[in-house]
Order: structure tokens, then sequence, then C-alpha cells
């Protein structure tokens, strides 16, 4: 799979924004707030997203994942290959992130997205 494949998955969800920050990393969030992340100069393509409390021991263990750098205090995963996984797993996991992260949003600003 591509950064391209990764973008059109996220880009399916609502309100979903895309940016650069860092210099190098791709973000997609959903009201200023990050739920996916990916290196744009990294190979293999890896991407970073939250995942459930409950489940952040057993993901971060699987192969191919960890727990993502600075910010696996806040249940977040790095799957260091996303070829290495089917795209409908990746398209399941970048969804329980983006809901993770939507869910949390003030009501208004989900008014305004129409979330």
């Amino acid at each position: 799979m591509t950064i391209e494949d990764l973008q059109a998955i996220c880009k399916t969800l609502p309100a979903v924004t895309e940016d650069i920050k860092w210099g190098q990393d791709l973000t997609f969030c959903v009201g200023a707030k990050m739920f996916c992340v990916t290196g744009l100069d990294q190979t293999p393509i890896s991407a970073s997203f939250k995942v459930p409390d409950e489940e952040f021991e057993e993901v971060s263990t699987r192969p191919y994942f960890a727990p993502a750098p600075y910010v696996a205090r806040y249940k977040w995963v790095l799957l260091t290959d996303i070829s290495q996984i089917k795209r409908e797993e990746l398209e399941r996991y970048i969804g329980q992130s983006y809901r993770l992260v939507s869910e949390k949003l003030p009501a208004k600003i989900k008014k305004e997205l129409g979330i």
C-alpha cells in the first residue's frame, strides 16, 4: 500500500483534514485533532493511530506493531509497515481511531462539522 491509499482511506471519513506537521509527517485530523499520522519520507510506509485503551497492550505487541513514539501514553500504536496487514484491517483501525478522537470533540465542534 502507498501513502495515497492511506489518504484515500482517511478521506472517506467525514470532516477530515490533512496537514504536514514537524516538516515530514502527514497528519489526518478531525476537528483539529489528529487521528492518523504517517511519515512522508519513510520506507516502508508506517502509520500511527489511536486504539481503545483495552486493546493497546494486545495490538502493540502484534507483529509490525509497536507503541507509538511520544504518544503511546495516549494509547497510540505504530504500524511499522502498512503493507503487512490487509487493507480492510487498516481501514478498521483508522476508522476506530477516527471515532475515538471525534467522540471526544466538544459538542459545538461536532455540530459545526456535521458529525
